[in-house]
């Protein structure tokens, strides 16, 4: 392996200088719909990974007693518990749509630019769909 002396920033002779950004304006670039979607499939997977201990702390108190019950029943029943139970649900939905997409993805469905934006949009529509129809069948 050979590795030239010079700097990273340095052109070949013959070849155009860029200068390089100083800093990355994150808010300016334009990402494609595929990405976005794929970022959201791993945030809602950090997400349901870390609403497990109140998931679980819920169910230790539901079965614990009654009383535990009633806190827990009191508790899922406010109106920002529901709100957390209904991101919590889009999360859910989310999640499992867009590894059905990975899957597709993995068995060679899906890869042109097109498919891949119709594919994406869809998942974003059905998650929230199936998110809205759950809370309102569960939560309201």
């Amino acid at each position: 392996m050979r590795f030239s002396g010079r700097p990273s920033g340095q052109a070949v002779a013959g070849s155009a200088v860029r200068p390089r950004p100083i800093y990355l304006n994150l808010l300016a670039i334009r990402i494609p719909l595929p990405a976005m979607v794929s970022i959201l499939h791993r945030v809602s997977g950090v997400v349901l990974f870390l609403a497990l201990p109140l998931a679980l702390w819920l169910l230790e108190q539901s079965l614990g007693s009654q009383e535990g019950y009633a806190r827990a029943v009191a508790l899922a029943a406010h109106p920002a518990a529901k709100l957390v139970f209904a991101g919590l649900l889009w999360a859910y939905a989310h999640h499992f749509l867009a590894g059905l997409r990975i899957l597709a993805m993995d068995l060679g469905l899906g890869l042109e630019r097109r498919a891949a934006r119709r594919l994406s949009a869809g998942i974003l529509c059905a998650g929230l769909a199936a998110a809205a129809a759950l809370a309102g069948a569960w939560l309201w």
